[in-house]
Parts: structure tokens; C-alpha cells; sequence
């Protein structure tokens, strides 16, 4: 990939980062340069274990505004604040012995806990709630950004609002890369889908998003069981990814079972959970053996993908396992297909 900044200018290669095959920006002297930039107010994309994110500084109120300009994202979506450590967490929000016990467990980790929110945080984070979604994110250039900006990060996804999320640096860019100040390439996200929300300010407490930390697994920590599917209020969502249409791409997309319900004439892409047995040069599919976890990293990718090259739709075989490993997969497709 060919070394460019993403808003030239004079003095761009000391202000701007790049994306490179020579400079991954991955050096502590990019990071030390991006987390200049934050706390001037820039924005710009970051690496996480979950997808990219487009970061800012969360406490300052014109630079988060740019994020929702910059993804046409509705102020009524709140945004979830990053973190480095538990003292810069408890400077944003409320920690109850809940949320202490599952912050032991989970974090460093892809779990966003819904908490009551701290003064210092700006109303167009929470979309004017009392309550702020936290997390600790486990990628070590993110937490080093954090760190090394000393500030906390609000970090929705890294794309056009509803759009397929990014798990590539690249994916910034191609969306991006003309509305923001730099992206921050950490290689390829080892989740691949978005952290889980879980709301602990309420009686039960309530899995908002499933992610890559299962619901079982919260559930143990707690001691208790949490409610897997809340009434969702789509005028006033309590958390990110919560709106019935999100994460979908441009082609029409379909759900399917079993692979007779697709019409015989179809010539557009079908994708597998697992790679079938004699697959045909339409044929794709999300792992060999059609582990859940391989399955999870790779669906934004290969969907994002197949959109650019889709002239006739794209069909997905949907999970049919009550294993709540499947959830955030079963989640993620049902929200893709629902505009279509």
C-alpha cells in the first residue's frame, strides 16, 4: 500500500500518520504523535481487539460532535468511553462491587459496561443520559494510545453509520479517510465484531449487545442470571448497535437455513458458516471447521468484501445453535439483513 497522508498539507508528515507496508504506524512515535492530536481535539481511527474505532478525547464536547459528523451518526446513539486502567474508569463512571467483580474478569477484555456516568462526561457522549458505557480494551496499541493521551476515548465503530464495521486499517480509510485527521494501523482485529453490553443499573441487569464475552460467562461472575433480550426502545437506545436496521452493506442481504431455500436461478454470492463439502466459485465462507469463534472474526471482513463485487445480493447461512457463543453472530446477521 502506497504511503499517504490522509489530509495533505505542508507540515503533513508531522501531523498526519500513515498506512504503509513501511510504516504500519505502529511505532511509539506514532502513537506519541496520534495521542498529540487527540488531545487537540483531532479525530481519527484506532485499533481494537472488537473493530476500528474513530476515536477523540471523550471529555471534550467539539471533538466527539465530529465524530457523529464525520460517521452521520444520530445524537440520540451513545457512545462508549475507552479506558486504560481503573482509576481513569472510576474518573468517568460509578463502579458498584458488580461491576468491580466483572471488570476483574473480563478487563483488559471486549466487555462495555452501562454504569451511572460521572459529572465530567459530556452529555452528547451519553446522548443526555445519566448512565455512561465503559470499557478497557485489550489491544496493547489502543491501551497505549490511552495511556500515552491520558485522556479517556470515546470510540464508536470507524464507518458510515449502519454500515459493515471496520477490522482492517484499510477499511478507515476507504470510508473515512477524507473527514478524518489519521489512522493508527494495529493489523487485523482479533474479535472481529463489536464488545458486549451488559446494563447494570437495572433490576435484572440486561445483555444490551451480545459480543465476544457470552452471556453465560457474565453470568457466573455475577452469580446470577441477566435478561438476554430486553425490550429495546429504538427512539432512546440505551447503548450502541441497538437500532433493529445496523452493520449492513449495500447489497441486499438474505438469511438462510438450509441451502434449499435459495432460488435455483440465484447467481449472486452465498456464504457458509463452514466450508462446504464441493464448493462452487460462488461459494464463500466464514471457517474451515465452523467454529463459532473463527466465524465471529471473520463476518464483517468477508461481508464487506463480497459488497464490492455483489451485482445480484448475497445470501448468508444464519446459525441454528442455542449455544450463546452464537448470539453476537445470530445478532450482527439479523441487524444486517433487517433493511433488506
Amino acid at each position: 500500500m502506497t504511503s499517504f497522508p490522509l489530509k495533505p498539507s505542508q507540515d503533513s508528515l508531522e501531523t498526519a500518520c500513515f498506512v504503509s507496508e513501511e510504516c504500519k504506524v505502529s511505532s511509539t512515535d506514532n502513537i506519541n504523535k496520534v495521542a498529540h492530536l487527540i488531545s487537540e481535539g483531532k479525530i481519527g481511527g484506532v485499533p481494537t481487539e472488537t473493530v476500528y474505532g474513530l476515536a477523540a478525547n471523550a471529555l471534550n464536547e467539539d471533538a466527539v460532535r465530529k465524530i457523529f459528523q464525520a460517521k452521520s451518526r444520530p445524537f440520540i446513539d451513545p457512545l462508549i468511553v475507552h479506558v486504560c486502567d481503573m482509576q481513569m474508569a472510576e474518573s468517568v463512571a460509578d463502579f458498584s462491587d458488580d461491576a468491580r467483580k466483572l471488570a476483574n474478569a473480563f478487563w483488559p477484555g471486549p466487555l462495555t459496561m452501562i454504569l451511572p456516568r460521572k459529572k465530567c462526561v459530556p452529555d452528547i457522549v451519553t446522548a443526555g443520559m445519566d448512565t455512561v458505557a465503559v470499557r478497557m480494551p485489550s489491544h496493547k496499541m489502543m491501551r497505549e494510545l490511552i495511556k500515552k493521551a491520558n485522556l479517556p476515548i470515546a470510540a464508536p465503530s470507524a464507518n458510515p453509520f449502519g454500515y459493515v464495521s471496520p477490522t482492517k486499517a484499510e477499511h478507515v480509510i476507504e470510508q473515512l479517510g477524507d473527514k478524518i485527521d489519521f489512522v493508527l494501523d494495529g493489523g487485523d482485529c482479533e474479535c472481529g465484531v463489536e464488545s458486549t453490553i451488559v446494563m447494570l443499573t437495572s433490576t435484572p441487569k440486561k445483555l444490551l449487545r451480545p459480543g465476544p464475552i457470552k452471556a453465560s460467562d457474565i453470568e457466573d461472575v455475577l452469580g446470577e442470571e441477566i435478561d438476554r433480550n430486553p425490550k429495546k426502545n429504538e427512539a432512546h437506545p440505551q447503548a450502541p448497535g441497538m437500532l433493529k436496521s445496523h452493520y449492513s452493506p449495500k447489497a441486499k442481504l438474505t438469511l438462510f437455513e438450509d441451502i434449499a431455500e435459495i432460488p435455483a436461478d440465484f447467481s449472486g454470492e452465498i456464504v457458509f458458516l463452514k466450508r462446504p463439502d464441493n464448493p462452487l466459485k460462488n461459494h464463500y465462507w466464514l471457517s474451515e471447521s465452523g467454529d463459532a469463534k473463527d466465524v465471529q472474526k471473520n463476518l464483517f471482513s468477508l461481508i464487506r468484501s463480497l459488497d464490492k463485487i455483489s451485482k445480484n445480493g448475497i445470501y448468508c447461512q444464519k446459525p441454528t445453535s442455542s449455544d450463546d457463543s452464537w448470539l453476537a453472530v445470530i445478532d450482527r446477521l439479523g441487524r444486517a439483513s433487517a433493511k433488506s
